[in-house]
């Protein structure tokens, strides 16, 4: 049998030559993923863990350097110069988890365990990262958390203080989004955009809806467009489908299904359902 390496290799090398999609990315200069791991998992530690005092000072220098490395020294700045403002944020996440899931036995349960504190944790930190121009830094940042949670929050989205999703998982947030405050969001809801028929000329368009502060939306509703606002005080219910524009104070639902109930006869009396 003849060896199909080389005529494998010679076609490999036509494609590489080729400059299609993936030939070009390899061509950027992209963050070394480990990296922005490490850069995550730090910054997410100095905003819900107590580092000792003494210590503080000393882990702010540590990861300023680690931060250094993927942004640069004036950047990383920056980005250690927001960070009492994620940690207010983060706690005001985890008390509105605490006193909206009566199943949470404590704030430490909900830092530890809770999948949606991990995830919107995550996703503040990248924000600041998008914020400052470093979009593949943020990306890489969600996308870690979208894998360990099943919660999907692009970094460019705009969201207020003390979210709460609870489950969480299926949940998905595009990018310009934005969401206000005291939001609860349940899992499998979607706030995404309408298939995008023109492509890159759509990119830096609001193309998310826009959630007002103190709206329910419940599990598994579709919520889609950039012209669409949920206002204040909404409640939308489990499954919906919404493309246009809803009230404030306003409940949408979709009419309960109409269930069949087949009785059957017991197993002792011979037979099952």
């Amino acid at each position: 049998m003849s060896d199909p390496i080389p005529e494998v290799a010679a076609k490999l090398r036509e494609i590489r030559n080729g400059e299609d999609a993936v030939s070009e990315a390899s061509h950027e200069v992209l963050p070394y993923t480990r990296r922005v791991l490490d850069a995550l998992g730090a910054l997410r530690a100095l905003v819900t863990d107590n580092t000792p005092e003494e210590q503080l000072e000393s882990d702010l220098r540590v990861v300023h350097g680690i931060v250094s490395a993927l942004v640069g020294s004036r950047k990383a700045t920056k980005v250690i110069q927001s960070l009492p403002v994620v940690r207010r944020l983060v706690a005001a996440d985890v008390a509105a988890a605490y006193e909206k899931d009566p199943s949470a036995s404590s704030y430490g349960e909900i830092v530890a365990c809770y999948p949606s504190i991990l995830a919107v944790t995550s996703y503040r930190i990248a924000h600041v990262f998008f914020a400052h121009g470093h979009r593949s830094v943020a990306r890489i940042m969600s996308e870690d958390a979208h894998r360990s949670t099943g919660i999907d929050i692009h970094p460019g989205a705009k969201i207020g203080e003390r979210v709460f999703i609870d489950h969480a998982t299926g949940v998905v947030i595009g990018e310009t989004s934005v969401l206000g405050k005291r939001v609860e969001l349940y899992h499998g809801v979607t706030l995404a955009a309408f298939s995008n028929k023109r492509g890159r000329d759509d990119s830096g368009k609001k193309r998310h809806p826009t959630i007002g502060d103190d709206v329910t939306i419940y599990p598994n509703a579709t919520i889609l467009g950039g012209e669409t606002t949920i206002g204040d005080g909404s409640v939308i219910g489990g499954n919906v489908w919404i493309t246009e524009s809803v009230p404030r104070y306003t409940r949408v639902t979709i009419e309960s299904p109409r269930l069949q109930l087949l009785q059957a006869p017991p197993p002792e009396f011979g037979e099952g359902i």
